[in-house]
């Protein structure tokens, strides 16, 4: 890897120094390693690199071409808004784990064969576990634990999977999977390589784990992790599993799902990150479709969501950051304290929302489209009905209630300066991309043919984020936030642990404690008993035995040794005497 440096490695090797500066020092080299890597993925030239032999395997530690990179160039770019927004934290620790998750993130989407892809896998779950367990309160240590529990499940089917794909085909090489197409011609190691996919990617029911962990996470860490885990998911899935027809009808009920469950949400964050899930179901069903539009709209509406949806939790960390509270029923008002963070969060709600010249137009109608040529109209319109549920909640409950609605008196006031510049550099992208599309088309893996700017497509897109509005204005009674918790899937894993711990304390235990009162009360007297008995036998039995045999032994040796007098005629006569008793023996035993 002479002419390559992997940003994998600049996060990961850059994390070390970091507990050691302080001050300025710190925050300038905090801006450095991102900086640094996002140059070193602008110099990258397509190829394979690091190419070794392990256990017998051929490995790859990186494969560059166009799919990998325009992630690698949001991944890098998200990590230099991320640090800026987390410059004002005196946390070494989170920075340190923030460095390797966007380290280990990088590594995967470089990887050119399983094992290194699930050395990096397993890298950015723990290090993106410790920016939940930094919340350091009950809620956050629990969910953490819950989200290590799901995550360390779903590494070990992974690797089950690569392990039986790799003895089935004889090579840990990462890429298209054949058979992926039909589905039929899938082995059961890649149905576990697919399953340990698909949980990163939160495709119900196996999402809850992203919607239970962001909201505790701390304000700063659940920003990377909006933008890390779930996108990697997508590119592993868009690598290996392109055209799985399974995809396309996950990533629609993606869609629709995240928008039904977003309408029962209180929590702010939490609602956000239900909409990662619908958003994210837009890039599994273009992934499953697998046409090169699709595959195309499903890379770039990655690439979009990564920024806006970072600018909207960026937008709720920095109402609870100066208010400490993330219920909707508890905020409100806040427009006139905190205006700069009510009119950037908004420029992520509109590019959400897939408003034109906002970086979500541009990008969602791509996947759109490529379902419509296609010949898929019931996806068509699951897709349209989620895009007009996202604007409903995310651009417009979210901020009504959140920085309108019921003024609560509360004390407020803008957040710290890095964390706005970090805002607005989300917000100046999601609208340049939005106006200038052409520089993201030009990173996607195939040639577009695609062009968002025509009057049937603008006009269908305004007239249904007008009527969402309008449904909004009418039915604001209806949408009323309710002080209540929501449980997804995550009542099972929950309500399965208490279980166990309740199976585990009171029937295991008092069973064991019965069987330690009889064995204290029975069985050990008994046990007693026998040993005494056994020490008595062995000393009037055994060692009387061996003592008499042992006497006798040296008794008959002290006769023997008179017996040997040391002169040669007494042992002449001694045989001659011995040969006349064998002769006389052997005469009567012959008549």
């Amino acid at each position: 890897m002479t002419d390559f440096i992997h940003p994998a490695l600049l996060f990961i090797l850059g994390a070390l120094p970091i507990p050691f500066l302080s001050g300025s020092v710190r925050k300038a080299y905090l801006l450095l390693i991102p900086a640094l890597a996002i140059l070193a993925v602008l110099a990258m030239e397509p190829g394979s690199y690091g190419e070794a032999r392990f256990i017998g395997q051929e490995i790859l530690i990186a494969k560059v071409d166009k799919l990998s990179i325009v992630f690698a160039t949001v991944f890098t770019i998200m990590a230099l808004i991320g640090m800026v927004y987390a410059l004002h934290l005196t946390d070494a620790g989170q920075h340190v784990a923030a460095f390797v998750y966007v380290g280990s993130a990088l590594g995967v989407v470089f990887a050119g064969d399983y094992l290194t892809l699930y050395l990096f896998w397993e890298g950015m779950a723990f290090a993106s576990a410790y920016l939940v367990f930094a919340q350091r309160d009950g809620p956050a240590i629990r969910a953490g634990f819950r989200y290590l529990m799901v995550h360390i499940t779903g590494g070990v089917v992974l690797l089950g999977g690569i392990i039986s794909h790799g003895l089935a085909t004889g090579s840990l090489l990462f890429g298209p999977i054949a058979g992926a197409i039909t589905n039929g011609g899938l082995g059961v190691g890649d149905y576990l390589i697919l399953a340990g996919f698909i949980l990163n990617a939160a495709v119900p029911p196996l999402n809850a784990w992203l919607t239970d962990a962001y909201p505790e996470a701390t304000v700063t860490g659940a920003v990377f992790m909006s933008a890390f885990t779930t996108k990697t998911a997508v590119y592993v899935l868009a690598r290996a599993f392109p055209g799985a027809e399974l995809l396309v009808w996950l990533g629609t009920i993606m869609a629709l799902y995240g928008v039904i469950y977003a309408v029962l949400e209180n929590d702010c964050r939490r609602l956000l990150a239900y909409h990662i899930v619908s958003q994210v179901g837009y890039m599994i069903a273009g992934i499953g479709i697998g046409t090169e539009m699709a595959v195309n709209g499903a890379a770039s509406h990655a690439f979009a969501h990564i920024l806006y949806k970072a600018l909207l939790f960026m937008g709720a960390g920095a109402v609870i950051y100066v208010t400490g509270r993330r219920k909707l029923t508890e905020l409100g008002g806040l427009y006139k304290t905190m205006p700069l963070t009510v009119a950037l969060y908004m420029v992520g709600a509109l590019a959400i929302s897939a408003f034109p010249f906002f970086s979500g137009f541009v990008t969602k109608s791509m996947v759109i489209a490529a379902a419509g040529a296609d010949h898929r109209a019931l996806v068509v319109l699951a897709l349209t009905m989620a895009s007009s549920g996202t604007f409903l909640h995310t651009g417009l409950k979210l901020p009504y209630y959140m920085f309108f609605g019921t003024d609560r008196k509360l004390e407020a006031r803008e957040p710290p300066r890095n964390m706005l510049i970090a805002m607005g550099m989300a917000a100046v992208l999601c609208i340049a991309i939005g106006v200038f599309p052409q520089p993201l088309y030009a990173l996607l893996p195939y040639p577009v043919d695609f062009e968002p700017y025509t009057g049937l497509h603008v006009t269908e897109s305004l007239g249904l984020l007008m009527f969402t509005a309008l449904g909004f204005v009418l039915f604001l009674w209806a949408l009323d936030p309710e002080n209540t918790i929501s449980l997804d899937t995550d009542w099972f894993y929950r309500k399965g642990a208490r279980a166990f711990m309740w199976l585990a304390e009171r029937p295991l235990a008092r069973y064991e404690q019965a069987v330690s009162n009889v064995s204290e009360t029975a069985a050990l007297p008994l046990l007693h008993g026998a040993a005494r008995a056994g020490l008595r036998l062995d000393l009037a039995g055994v060692d009387a035995v061996v003592n008499g045999i042992a006497h006798a032994i040296l008794h008959s040796g002290g006769r023997l040794r008179r017996l040997q007098t040391g002169v040669v005629t007494h042992y002449v006569l001694a045989m001659v005497g011995g040969l006349i008793a064998a002769v006389a023996v052997f005469v009567v035993a012959w008549r």
